[in-house]
């Protein structure tokens, strides 16, 4: 086993030294940082999320802030959902797309104030795209990367917890909308969301230097609950459908390809990047579709670095994109990113490392 070397240019979030007290054993790099992916046993990472509460460093998913006069036409102008009747203290999933209509993001969207943005990026440079097409358009807005770091709870039991640290108004949170305030003087915002089916909340931490007091205020309170250490890598994700732009999309895959064509708004403004593209693509007709895959095998067999081929009567109709184990259906089970015409039900290959493994194409969500 080896370990990251550690330099400048990889950040640890605020709760990094939390991570580690809890005895973090794995990890992988999101953002240029180190984001926690288990603490040594995945068996009851999965059903303390499944049953009970989660807490997460998800610190790597940054804040890129548009501020002033233009924030608001620039966040439309990125975004391909109609975001106009979009409220102050209201958050909506975006597909960000480049100009050819392939996505390369998939941020929540924060409305602090009328010229006040977050976009609370997946694992791409956002900050940088964002400030070239602001400077192309010509518009007056800053664009940054705030001290603002984001710490998850999640389960079923994860309101009773931060409803016991904030109190019971939380409980009245739609999911993605948020509110600021302050927990023990730390200046947070507190949004109904998170990377899983299982409910929660998030907590936008604004002062860095105060993460493992943040940490540890949640820790204790959740401990009638069981709470403990987890990560947004459990085989949960892929039971519940949740898409990993970057994992299950390749530098060609467009919204309509992976279930998110109802975030897309194909009346909005000729100006916003990449609608003409998606128009396009939706009356062409999308060439390929997402369903969920079941392996044949009683041992579990991730899938490693690399997607790998599906083959139906001999030919190629596209890939894995994941593959996990998952506890409940005791099963390997994947995304397929493959031909349009290719329906649920029908039953293939899948080239694995160790030679074809038979599997069967499902309608997602798995649960």
């Amino acid at each position: 086993m080896f370990s990251v070397f550690p330099t400048a240019r990889l950040r640890p979030s605020p709760f990094y030294a939390s991570a580690v007290a809890e005895g973090m054993t794995a990890a992988s790099i999101y953002n240029r940082m180190i984001m926690p992916t288990s603490y040594g046993d995945p068996e009851a990472e999965y059903w303390r999320l499944i049953n009970g509460v989660s807490q997460w460093d998800v610190g790597v998913e940054r804040q890129v802030q548009l501020k002033g006069p233009d924030a608001g036409r620039l966040a439309q102008i990125l975004s391909p959902r109609d975001l106009s009747n979009c409220k102050v203290g209201q958050g909506k999933y975006v597909p960000l797309c480049n100009h050819r209509g392939t996505i390369i993001n998939d941020p929540i969207l924060l409305k602090l104030a009328d010229d006040l943005y977050w976009l609370s990026i997946a694992d791409s440079d956002i900050w940088f795209w964002a400030s070239a097409i602001a400077a192309e358009r010509g518009l007056t807005v800053e664009v940054s990367e705030p001290d603002v770091s984001p710490m998850a709870l999640q389960g079923p039991k994860a309101e009773d917890v931060v409803a016991h640290v904030l109190g019971d108004w939380v409980r009245q949170l739609k999911y993605f909308w948020f509110k600021e305030t302050e927990i023990e003087g730390i200046p947070v915002a507190v949004q109904r969301s998170g990377w899983s089916k299982q409910g929660g909340f998030e907590i936008y931490l604004k002062d860095g230097t105060r993460g493992t007091q943040l940490w540890n205020i949640f820790k204790e309170a959740g401990q009638p609950w069981g709470i403990g250490p987890g990560a947004p890598a459990t085989a949960e994700r892929t039971e519940s459908g949740l898409v990993s732009v970057g994992g299950d999309t390749d530098e060609a895959t467009n919204p309509f390809e992976v279930r998110l064509g109802k975030y897309v708004d194909l009346d909005v403004g000729d100006d916003v990047v990449g609608i003409q593209a998606l128009r396009r693509i939706k009356a062409e007709g999308v060439k390929r579709h997402q369903l969920g895959i079941v392996l044949k095998g009683d041992a579990p067999a991730p899938l490693g670095f690399r997607r790998q081929d599906i083959i139906r009567n001999g030919q190629r109709i596209g890939m894995m994109t994941n593959c996990v184990w998952s506890p409940r259906l005791k099963a390997n089970i994947g995304y397929a990113l493959i031909d349009a015409g290719v329906p649920a039900g029908e039953t293939v290959q899948v080239m694995r490392d160790q030679g074809p493994v038979s599997a069967n194409l499902v309608v997602l969500p798995f649960l």
